[in-house]
């Protein structure tokens, strides 16, 4: 049977020969590294390119159909010549790369990373282009073992043994606040941080302030949390024109300082820095060309945080 290639997705057969060989989803699913709806949605996926239910459940066990016997062994060896061929590309050239790389980060983040990276791709390997994604927190194992992405690049999350991970940078917090608000020009009191109004971003409504923990710590209250938004670029605008501050990651201050008639100022309270990591699947650890992408990435990263620290 011929299948489709513009609907074919590789990282199915891994699915495929991980249920033949463990005897059901569970055992899949352990070896995967995924959870079991997510074997399951692949599963069928595939049943329905191959037209065919590939394994049929008999008591506890999954038992391959006549078709999945046939063809097996075939996959199998696709696989381990995949990861042969990958395993021998010791060397390649960036400017001969023809690709399409998959970033998973959400939107202050792309704003941090992708200026330098952009910029460094036009440079040395013009050929690439680069889709951002958004990948939910609790989907970050499951969207790299899938091949869904390539890098994901999120705040330190606890991750298996599966998901490799590297530390960016620590990113510090900033308030920015327009030009001529009261409170600009000057060190903030913490009385007056408190005491303004404050605009949150958020992907849940009503979510409770992160900061919370930190501001009770250290012998504080809460923040009057007037507006929730979605997006910081729409709490900046909403700051610009109001009496209202927004605290966010210092790098992204001083990019929205710099397109709009912001200021940015420094928190009158310690707050512990977010540590930003890149993680990738660990099957994808000795691929040459990931490698590359994985160093350019981290390079645009910390060379954008650093130039936004205060002792920049």
């Amino acid at each position: 049977m011929a299948l489709p290639s513009s609907r074919l997705d590789l990282n199915l057969f891994r699915v495929m020969d991980a249920v033949f060989e463990h005897g059901g989803i569970s055992g899949a699913a352990r070896h995967l590294h995924l959870s079991q709806p997510a074997v399951s949605h692949a599963l069928a996926r595939l049943r329905r390119l191959w037209g065919d239910p590939l394994f049929v459940r008999q008591g506890n066990h999954m038992v391959p159909t006549e078709l999945t016997r046939r063809v097996i062994g075939e996959v199998q060896a696709h696989l381990r010549g995949l990861q042969s061929v990958m395993a021998q590309a010791e060397t390649f050239d960036p400017a001969a790369l023809n690709m399409t790389v998959r970033l998973g980060m959400r939107d202050v983040l792309e704003a941090i990373t992708l200026p330098p990276l952009m910029a460094r791709l036009a440079e040395v390997a013009p050929g690439v282009k680069v889709a951002s994604v958004r990948v939910p927190r609790d989907a970050l194992a499951q969207a790299l073992t899938l091949g869904e992405v390539d890098l994901v690049i999120d705040r330190q999350r606890r991750v298996d043994g599966r998901i490799k991970g590297e530390r960016l940078a620590d990113e510090s917090l900033a308030v920015i606040m327009r030009r001529d608000h009261p409170l600009a020009g000057g060190a903030m009191a913490v009385e007056a941080y408190f005491a303004a109004r404050h605009v949150m971003v958020s992907v849940q409504p009503d979510q409770p302030d992160p900061l919370q923990s930190v501001w009770a710590a250290l012998g504080q209250g809460e923040r009057h949390v007037f507006l929730h938004c979605q997006h910081y670029f729409s709490a900046a605008n909403v700051v610009l024109h109001s009496d209202a501050l927004l605290t966010l990651p210092r790098t992204y201050a001083e990019e929205l300082a710099r397109s709009l008639p912001l200021v940015v100022g420094e928190l009158p309270l310690p707050v512990p820095p977010i540590t930003i990591w890149m993680y990738w699947h660990a099957d994808r650890d000795g691929d040459p060309v990931h490698k590359w992408l994985r160093e350019s990435v981290s390079a645009g990263a910390r060379r954008a945080m650093s130039a936004a620290s205060p002792s920049a």
